[in-house]
């Protein structure tokens, strides 16, 4: 049984859960209720389960991470650790942080900070992210780190030079979007223009009809959404400000492929049962014809 004490309340501190799940590496923070003591009053870091992501074939989602050992802690001293959190499910995916503490006089609160984990900071990429992506691949995982470690300037460098090399493959999987669905030939036309286009600008600017639907977010275009953020520019902006602006890039590019393979599974979903009524009422129709 630990002997916590806790002092009055402070909303510029968190907790450590939100520590180790939220707060990317090379930034110190103030933590709440970071050291306890147990009934021997030996000081120790609290380390609680956290939920990350899982990418075992199992789990494939957020699960409950256990710490595999407690940390012992020093009042008004500092300390490096490694620690570990194996997954509660499947027991076998583990992510490793390396962070500093430190412990307040009140032998309660404190900081902390992390120089890195392993599997890195940050929601996982999904492999279809990947695949649009393609030949920019480097440059993608480059801006998602530049992302987690905080470099706005960097990171939105980074995604404006993907989505700017990658905007004729984009366009060319919404063109099959819109095929599938039954878009109107002048919105298939005006993609195709758009496709020619060298500059993402000027490919924007020629999609006076729109996309198809199932393609929008939250009611708007995304590549309008896209472009909006592009066109901010580096120079006019803090670094706070490129992060937010990078971060929301990522977030629309990974909500557009998202809808886009998910517009064409419901499609072929779709087709396949629609062929199966058509097979069924034909055989149905053979069947009565030769009086079965």
């Amino acid at each position: 049984m630990s002997d916590v004490i806790t002092p009055p309340s402070d909303p510029d501190r968190i907790s450590v859960k939100e520590f180790f799940e939220d707060v990317h590496p090379g930034k110190p923070v103030l933590i709440r209720n970071l050291a306890a003591r147990d009934h021997q009053y030996a000081h120790f870091l609290q380390t609680p389960a956290v939920q990350l992501h899982c990418e075992t074939a199992s789990c494939q989602g957020i699960r409950f991470f256990e710490p595999t050992e407690r940390k012992q802690s020093s009042p008004e001293k500092d300390a490096n650790h490694f620690l570990r959190f194996v997954c509660r499910n499947c027991k076998t995916y583990s992510k490793t942080y390396a962070f500093w503490s430190y412990v307040d006089k009140d032998k309660v609160n404190g900081q902390l900070m992390k120089f890195g984990e392993d599997p890195p900071f940050g929601p996982p990429t999904p492999a279809r992210v990947i695949t649009l992506i393609g030949s920019e691949r480097d440059y993608y995982l480059k801006g998602r780190r530049s992302e987690n470690q905080g470099l706005g300037i960097a990171a939105f460098a980074y995604y404006r030079r993907v989505v700017e090399n990658r905007k004729t493959h984009i366009i060319t999987e919404i063109i099959r979007v819109a095929q599938k669905v039954g878009a109107s030939q002048e919105v298939l036309d005006e993609l195709v223009k758009a496709q020619a286009e060298t500059q993402f600008s000027r490919a924007v600017d020629t999609i006076k009809h729109g996309i198809p639907q199932s393609l929008l977010i939250d009611g708007h275009n995304p590549l309008t959404l896209l472009h909006s953020a592009l066109s901010e520019g580096l120079h006019a902006q803090t670094d706070a400000q490129c992060l937010e602006l990078a971060t929301s890039i990522r977030v629309v590019l990974t909500e557009l492929v998202d809808r886009m393979s998910l517009a064409l599974k419901e499609e072929e979903e779709l087709s396949t049962a629609v062929s199966r009524l058509l097979l069924s009422n034909a055989e149905k129709a053979t069947r009565g014809a030769n009086g079965g």
